[in-house]
């Protein structure tokens, strides 16, 4: 390991120097997105035994034209959720159980790209978000869930982590959401 400077700016324009005795990562791949599922999770399960939960997320963008007219674009991302090597349930799990078309989802992630030949022998390209934490925020309307008929929208708040980055205390997510109900945050929405 070597000693390296690093020079970072504050908002206020202030330089300040740090230096770091640990590995520094020369790159990021993170995806952040928050938008609408397009169709219900398509589930399967492995040759090996592992479950994969795969959904479409719609996310969109509003502006005004030259002219003065309101333009909308949708842009679809197609999201794969992996469970976990822990017991207990993981991602794709909580995405089979809960995840339903036309719910809000955030989804935080790594952009992955791939290739494959097709029956025709053509060359398809795919672009998929691994996802790696999820965030149940409500029905169709950004409004309540539908988890029970007694549920309020504080419950479909709790983020779900894949199992690299879950807790270590042997969380287990049997009884998600209703286990949460008493958890306070402080997301604005």
């Amino acid at each position: 390991m070597c000693a390296q400077s690093h020079h970072r700016f504050t908002l206020d324009g202030e330089q300040r120097n740090s230096r770091r005795e640990a590995k520094v990562s020369r790159s990021v791949n993170k995806v952040t997105l928050l938008g609408n599922i397009g169709n219900d999770p398509e589930v399967r399960t492995t040759a090996g035994g592992g479950k994969v939960a795969t959904f479409s997320l719609a996310t969109g963008r509003q502006w005004t034209g030259q002219g003065g007219e309101k333009q909308e674009k949708t842009e679809w991302h197609r999201c794969v959720a992996w469970n976990g090597k822990t017991s207990g349930m993981g991602l794709a799990d909580i995405v089979e159980k809960y995840c339903r078309k036309g719910e809000r989802l955030y989804v935080e992630g790594s952009i992955e790209y791939g290739q494959y030949k097709d029956k025709e022998g053509q060359t398809r390209y795919t672009t998929e978000i691994k996802v790696r934490e999820l965030m149940l925020l409500g029905g169709k309307g950004g409004g309540g869930s539908d988890f029970d008929s007694d549920s309020d929208s504080s419950r479909s708040r709790a983020p779900a982590r894949s199992a690299g980055r879950a807790a270590t205390n042997e969380t287990s997510f049997d009884d998600f959401p209703a286990a949460l109900e008493d958890q306070d945050d402080d997301l604005p929405f």
